[in-house]
């Protein structure tokens, strides 16, 4: 037949009436007031962390442009030191030329006083 727990219908009679105080403790102005301090609270720290976090954004803009500037440096530097090296190859062909249509020239003089010579 019908068996009744008696422990487990005190104890949703129980959460019933204490679910009924929270709702009615829920509604009163002290508990509004609470919660208005609260989410007031909750706001204050919200805007402490967006400084911190406009603050953290600036910081690594910054850093981000400080980088691009000594990457920026760095290339020309690195471009100013091929030039440099480019002009010194230039120059060191230049200068090999040079030796090669003086020995050029000295070679077909001394081929012009053989012949002379000779005659």
């Amino acid at each position: 037949m019908f068996r009744c727990d008696w422990k487990k219908l005190g104890l949703f009679a129980g959460g019933v009436l204490f679910g009924t105080a929270g709702i009615a403790v829920l509604k009163s102005q002290d508990a509004k007031k609470a919660y208005t301090h609260c989410t007031a609270a909750v706001l204050r720290g919200k805007d402490c962390v967006m400084k911190t976090s406009t603050t953290i954004r600036e910081n690594c803009d910054d850093i981000y442009a400080d980088a691009m500037d000594i990457n920026e440096k760095r290339y020309a530097e690195e471009e100013a030191r091929q030039i440099e090296d480019a002009k010194r190859t230039i120059e060191e062909a230049q200068a090999k030329i040079e030796r090669l249509e003086k020995n050029a020239k000295d070679s077909a003089e001394e081929a012009e006083d053989e012949d002379n010579k000779e005659a």
